[in-house]
């Protein structure tokens, strides 16, 4: 599925958007972590998860198709 990242979780990263097999949103998640690092896992860390548009639940099933985003708070004005 896709992996999409936004703001300080795509500068992290080092880019925005991945392709990653996993089961679970979880699982999604600790690939990312695995690929890019410490300081990707702390902007994970304070980050919500939404599965196609909609907030999801970490240990949720994923499918082919999926699109998990990881968006970071905003701060700014």
């Amino acid at each position: 599925m896709k992996l999409r990242l936004f703001a300080a979780a795509r500068v992290a990263a080092g880019t925005g958007t991945d392709e990653i097999d996993a089961d679970d949103v979880a699982g999604v998640l600790a690939v990312a972590v695995a690929r890019y690092g410490d300081d990707f896992a702390g902007v994970l860390a304070g980050s919500r998860v939404w599965r196609n548009g909609e907030p999801v639940a970490t240990d949720e099933r994923v499918a082919a198709g999926d699109e998990i985003a990881v968006l970071p708070p905003v701060s700014g004005g």
